[in-house]
């Protein structure tokens, strides 16, 4: 039976779901005029999260600081996100799909799959039926959406992004080679920048290029990342659609140093980074941690850590900073350290505490924020937003808080 995949993705989500509101409150559509949303604009802090298309013509990138986006256009209106409105517009758009087959993955903030295969006898025409829920969409919620069709995940959404805004497009297996292809090697999905540029340096630049490389030599350079990329760049995937359960009771990762560490600020800066990964892992597959752990190796090669549990399982990343801190406070020796880690474990299902409605003042706490917080860092590559409240000695420059 042939697989019918779509991927729906809401075109320029957090600029059109604020545009939305405004709209809805009698003010100018935000689309139309150069804008971004960012930070706060009295002090220029933060960065561009979400541009208008006349931003994007002017030179204004995702990512680029507040400070920069106005010296290029001086005249550039700066929203705030509103987190309240997306994740209200977001579990709309959810809920709408969810009509259409109970067979859905709700893969980000504003992205979709939805599996129809075995549905022909409710849907004779799949193109027809995605360009009517691409026009409903815009109709009843005043934004817009791309839809991809293909034979797996994959391929609908290479397909979803081949032009924007407010299209419909195919990539189904015969087309491959006529479609995706011809398109440069980054432009392949999970594909990075660090992986393009070692591609590059293959002379690999297209994803033919990367199709006709020997899949040894891309596992010999890659690891077991090389038979994705391979597969990939023949449209090759196998995953369902659907959420993953994790099997796993618990979740770790470890650093080697770079030296012998000693100055304990450092070490939790490193604390610090461990747990915004692990973080993403737990609330990706919905887990919610009770004991938090700090692994240490000495320059002696001697391995030792120390454990503490919450008084409330979660996967917020200030709560879990801040009893690992403890955890490490009350357990380094003050030996020379080669080796840090973190381990998460007594994972579970439920946070086993209802969350109260949240203020704006309270929303960084909250779960579905940090989820958010996620969904942004993965657009822009880099984990370039954290939660205010999350204050830490040492911060990384590069950080911006989605406070300010």
């Amino acid at each position: 039976m042939k697989r019918v995949i779509f991927h729906i993705d809401v075109n320029n989500a957090f600029l059109s779901w604020t545009a939305v509101k405004m709209i809805k409150e009698g003010k100018e559509d935000i689309r139309k005029i150069p804008s971004i949303i960012g930070g706060d604009e009295k002090s220029r802090h933060g960065i561009v999260l979400a541009k208008s298309p006349i931003a994007k013509k002017m030179g204004i990138k995702t990512a680029m600081s507040l400070y920069e986006a106005k010296k290029i256009c001086p005249n550039l209106k700066i929203y705030q996100p509103d987190f309240k409105t997306y994740f209200d517009l977001s579990n709309k758009f959810y809920e709408y799909l969810k009509g259409y087959s109970p067979t859905i993955e709700r893969f980000s903030i504003d992205e979709c799959f939805i599996d129809f295969t075995g549905t022909n006898y409710l849907y004779d025409d799949y193109l027809k039926l995605a360009y009517k829920i691409k026009d409903e969409i815009k109709e009843k919620y005043g934004f817009t959406v791309n839809v991809g069709i293909g034979e797996n995940k994959l391929c609908a959404k290479m397909a979803s992004d081949f032009e924007k805004p407010d299209k419909v497009h195919t990539l189904f297996n015969d087309e491959i080679v006529i479609k995706m292809w011809p398109l440069k090697v980054e432009n392949l999905f999970m594909l990075g920048k660090k992986t393009k540029e070692k591609l590059n340096k293959m002379k690999i630049y297209t994803i033919k290029d990367l199709a006709h490389t020997d899949p040894k030599k891309l596992e010999k350079e890659f690891k077991s990342y090389g038979k994705y990329l391979y597969d990939a760049s023949h449209g090759i995937d196998n995953e369902k659609v659907g959420r993953k359960e994790p099997k796993n009771k618990s979740i770790s990762t470890e650093k080697t140093l770079p030296y012998n560490e000693t100055d304990p600020k450092k070490l939790k800066e490193t604390i610090y980074s461990q747990i915004i990964e692990l973080g993403k892992e737990l609330r990706r597959d919905k887990k919610y941690v009770k004991t938090v752990g700090v692994i240490y190796k000495n320059y002696m090669f001697q391995r030792y850590s120390a454990q503490a549990t919450l008084d409330e399982a979660t996967n917020n990343n200030g709560e879990i900073y801040k009893k690992a801190i403890e955890v490490f406070d009350n357990s380094y020796r003050n030996d020379p350290i080669r080796l840090i880690g973190v381990k998460l474990s007594n994972l579970k299902e439920n946070k086993e505490k209802q969350i109260s409605i949240f203020t704006l003042d309270e929303v960084e706490e909250n779960t579905d924020v940090q989820e958010t917080i996620d969904e942004i860092n993965n657009k822009l590559g880099k984990d370039l937003i954290e939660p205010a409240s999350l204050k830490l000695i040492g911060k990384t420059k590069n950080k911006k808080s989605f406070k300010e």
